[in-house]
């Protein structure tokens, strides 16, 4: 097999994909309950103030904090009860000094009222309260606007949505919001060693068990795209050549896995007008990009490497995602070493502000993918890092 002449670095081969890809304009509105994990197609403005009124922020009795003021459990201030509410009520009393209202946590503040006394600094007797301790105006109390004001902007265009924001959205009274359609991304197993069902003989035969279609189609599902599955083809240029044409038409993505290198059963690169093809990162040296086509590697390990140092941010140029992956900084448990030229990525596992780099390391091995929870890198100009040192980790 031929090696590459020359290796496209990480940060050029990230940039020139970056560049060939433009934002999907179009979108679509969307019921709240189908929108996790979309990312907005535009700003959200708040058509009211949340919460809408004035309430109390604990179950008591609803007083003017100035009649509390002398308050003491020595010599407890009485008050009179005049009405009780519970939450969705609104009382029609008005609260006057020497004057209360019991009302529960997220009831509506009466009218006069500017305090909400606790029911633990309360002793009750029939209608009479006693009051153990002084309140101060606006004690106990979240007032409307203060979650959110009306004409408010609240999320921005390009926010991808989750839970929280969704409940946000629910909260201020959206059923529906306009998101940005997700990438279609076709999906293309090559090889004519795999097989995609067990088969005992075939496998004691030399043939694999093809995972790479599951990995990615969950990659995808998880990173704003809607994938497409075009089958596992052999190693044949022109069924290839025809498959790729087809998913190059029908989505706005495509990865090919299979035929990034130069073997004799390479062939997927051919059919394609690369931008680069081969890169300094490890695994996955082999990548290719070109037409809005990725051409990645055979081996689970190095086609999720390769999914997270381009496809991911690939689909969140195409979906119009404000998209930063979560870090951490943290520990390392262990020494990892690297060559100079390389742009490695480590896979590790983070727990408790520690990061431990997980030992097996081929581009096969299943199993240290199940293992990690994040990954750190090793950058060209480095040989690697001491136990002890602080580094950054990237979690998935």
């Amino acid at each position: 097999m031929r090696e590459f002449k020359k290796l496209t670095p990480y940060r050029r081969a990230f940039e020139l994909m970056l560049d060939d890809l433009e934002e999907i304009k179009e979108a679509e509105k969307v019921p709240l309950s189908k929108v996790y994990g979309r990312v907005l197609a535009e700003d959200v403005v708040s058509p009211i103030d949340s919460p809408p009124f004035n309430r109390a922020a604990v179950d008591g009795y609803a007083v003017m904090a100035e009649d509390t003021f002398q308050a003491r459990e020595y010599s407890p201030v009485k008050l009179d009860v005049i009405d009780e509410i519970t939450t969705g009520m609104k009382s029609n009393a008005e609260v006057s000094p020497g004057k209360a209202v019991k009302l529960m946590t997220g009831s509506k503040m009466p009218e006069g009222a500017n305090a909400v006394v606790m029911q633990e600094h309360v002793k009750q007797k029939e209608d009479k309260i006693y009051i153990l301790r002084p309140v101060a105006p606006g004690q106990n109390v979240a007032f409307a606007g203060e979650d959110v004001r009306k004409g408010e902007t609240v999320l921005r265009k390009g926010q991808v949505l989750r839970p929280q924001e969704v409940a946000l959205l629910k909260s201020l009274g959206f059923r529906e919001i306009r998101v940005r359609r997700k990438p279609r991304v076709g999906i293309i197993i090559t090889g004519d060693e795999l097989i995609d069902e067990f088969d005992e003989k075939a496998l004691k035969a030399g043939k694999i068990l093809e995972s790479s279609s599951a990995l990615l189609w969950g990659l995808v599902k998880q990173y704003f795209g809607e994938p497409v599955f075009y089958g596992v083809l052999p190693d044949d240029e022109k069924i290839i050549s025809e498959a790729i044409k087809t998913a190059r038409m029908e989505n706005d993505l495509v990865l090919v896995t299979g035929g990034s290198a130069f073997g004799d059963k390479d062939l997927a690169h051919h059919s394609i007008r690369l931008l680069f093809h081969g890169t300094t990162i490890k695994p996955g040296r082999p990548i290719g990009y070109g037409e809005r086509v990725f051409v990645i590697s055979g081996y689970p390990a190095a086609v999720f490497a390769q999914f997270h140092l381009f496809v991911k941010y690939a689909l969140a140029k195409l979906a119009g995602a404000r998209f930063k992956p979560i870090t951490v900084t943290a520990e390392l448990t262990d020494k990892v070493s690297s060559q100079l030229g390389r742009y490695e990525f480590i896979r590790v596992w983070y727990e408790a502000g520690k990061v431990r780099p997980i030992k097996k390391r081929g581009s096969g091995l299943i199993s240290a993918l199940v293992k990690s929870n994040g990954y750190i890198i090793i950058p060209e100009n480095s040989e690697g890092y001491l136990k002890g040192d602080r580094v950054e980790v990237t979690l998935y």
